[in-house]
């Protein structure tokens, strides 16, 4: 996934499918700097991760 489009699907109040993993998340935050996204699993929302948004999968 592009950085913008991580940005857009963050701000979106819409639930847009974002795979990492093999595993469904929410994208919380991007930071366009570094291009990391902040994202949590559906399924563990308590645990948080810094990832590179190119391991980011829109379905």
């Amino acid at each position: 996934m592009n950085i913008g489009r991580a940005r857009e699907i963050s701000e979106s109040a819409d639930m847009v499918g974002v795979i990492f993993n093999g595993n469904p998340v929410i994208i919380q935050h991007v930071d366009e700097q570094t291009k990391m996204a902040r994202i949590y699993t559906k399924a563990d929302p308590e645990n948080e991760m810094d990832v590179h948004v190119n391991s980011l999968i829109e379905e």
